[in-house]
């Protein structure tokens, strides 16, 4: 009896883990781009942090309402966790940083992107050309750098990357 319980309460114990453990890296990317292959897109890999200021400000200006369709029309996103400290490693998705790394951002800092094609080559990262991450652009010649980056790899007109150009050189 002592046994059944003992093992009753292991079993309740992985399922709670499992259930509430962040879905491996590599998964992520491979669903983004089934979805994209189904969809006719790219996709852009975000690596973020729950502590980063600089992630939750790009974060939030690819969902503002004049920016957020503009998004999801031409690419399916594919968000990592990473790079994570203490208690909110367990936020990280797991073999995050080794696909950062893959990716060409050992040591590019947060936020990191790069856009994708459906069978995972990469078209381009958040590198400008000097090799510096533009992080999440702001300044006028990383917003430059992040819209070129933008028209390579969607479909996207210009007007719609004014938009995107607009909303990220706001402060």
């Amino acid at each position: 009896m002592k046994f059944t319980k003992i093992l009753i309460l292991a079993l309740l114990f992985v399922t709670f883990q499992t259930a509430f453990s962040q879905e491996k890296a590599e998964i992520v990317i491979a669903n983004a781009q089934k979805k994209a292959k189904a969809e006719h897109k790219n996709v852009m890999v975000f690596f973020h942090a729950s502590w980063c200021g600089w992630c939750k400000l790009m974060d939030k200006k690819m969902n503002l309402p004049s920016t957020k369709n503009l998004f999801d029309e031409n690419y399916v996103l594919a968000s990592l966790d990473v790079l994570e400290n203490g208690e909110k490693v367990k936020l990280e998705n797991p073999n995050g940083r080794e696909w950062m790394a893959k990716y060409g951002g050992k040591d590019a800092g947060l936020p990191y992107f790069v856009f994708i094609n459906n069978k995972g080559e990469v078209l381009e990262n958040s590198f400008n050309d000097n090799k510096e991450n533009l992080g999440c652009p702001s300044t006028t010649e990383e917003v430059a750098s992040f819209t070129a980056k933008l028209a390579k790899t969607s479909k996207l007109n210009k007007e719609q990357l004014e938009t995107i150009k607009s909303v990220f050189l706001q402060k």
